[in-house]
């Protein structure tokens, strides 16, 4: 494994609200992705009273060489999740909540009803905004149909990397496929749209252009792209650390491309920041 250059590392921060944080979440029961994916702005965004969460259990259908969350069979859903997420969300005072889950390929709908049960229960009782990170469902309109149902404010999949990796990085991903859920969503709805990247996988600047191009093609809103840290000696190794100047560049392709709405930092993560990315899409 590479040096971590030191403009990717985060102190650990523990603070009154951290602890609250976690209390909430231990009281629920709930997960998070913050802990599941080992983001490495746990800390700032715990510190902020927020937290994504992470329904429908804490292992993955899928096996996604990048990802920390590990793959097994999973339990059956826990129908009181949903109710528990709103609690939490309410009992923080968010005004934003993030909402991502692990891949369900064994539910015939892939957790969409899920999602849209969540979304509605915090609505009985927070006025908090909503977003949420989705699996592909396996590209079935009926469940993408649920999801715009329940519309969320800010709907994201996450492309994660270039064409010519997708099928190293997600094996049991489609690119083409990921490109057309968002598209869906895009061509049936008004809620804004959002998708992230990885880089530091080996892929190059033109590969890098041509998956935002598709992204744009597709009318999505929000781009995210940050660097890819190996969680382990078993993931994918770090091809490449992006130095900042670098990240300044990707600045630039995407303003080029025609994105006004873009996280492009080290350290950035699909929810970095979502709050003040959905009021920037709102302007």
């Amino acid at each position: 494994m590479q040096r971590l250059p030191e403009y990717l590392k985060r102190p650990i921060i523990d603070t009154e609200k951290t602890k609250t944080v976690r209390k909430i979440l231990k009281t629920k029961c709930l997960n998070t992705v913050c802990d599941g994916a080992r983001c490495p702005n746990k800390s700032e965004c715990y510190s902020k009273n927020t937290a994504t969460f992470l329904i429908m259990g804490n292992v993955c259908t899928r096996n996604c060489r990048y990802c920390n969350i590990s793959t097994a069979k999973p339990e059956p859903l826990d129908l009181n999740e949903p109710k528990h997420i709103a609690e939490a969300v309410k009992e923080l005072e968010l005004e934003f909540a993030v909402i991502t889950s692990v891949t369900r390929d064994d539910l015939t709908d892939g957790g969409a009803e899920h999602f849209k049960n969540c979304i509605e229960e915090i609505r009985k009782i927070s006025n908090a905004k909503i977003e949420i990170l989705t699996p592909d469902f396996k590209g079935k309109t009926e469940a993408l149909d649920l999801i715009i149902q329940s519309k969320p404010e800010i709907f994201n999949h996450n492309i994660e990397t270039v064409k010519t990796i997708f099928k190293s990085a997600r094996p049991q991903g489609n690119y083409q496929r990921s490109i057309d859920v968002l598209k869906y969503i895009k061509e049936n709805s008004s809620i804004i749209t959002k998708s992230g990247m990885m880089v530091g996988l080996g892929e190059t600047i033109n590969e890098i252009e041509e998956t935002l191009l598709d992204l744009k093609n597709a009318k999505v809103d929000i781009l995210t792209i940050g660097q890819y840290i190996q969680p382990s000696k078993e993931h994918l190794k770090v091809e490449k650390y992006y130095t900042l100047e670098e990240f300044e560049s990707l600045k630039n392709l995407a303003k080029k491309i025609g994105f006004k709405n873009y996280q492009i930092a080290p350290l950035v993560r699909s929810s970095y920041q979502a709050k003040q990315s959905w009021l920037q899409a709102l302007k």
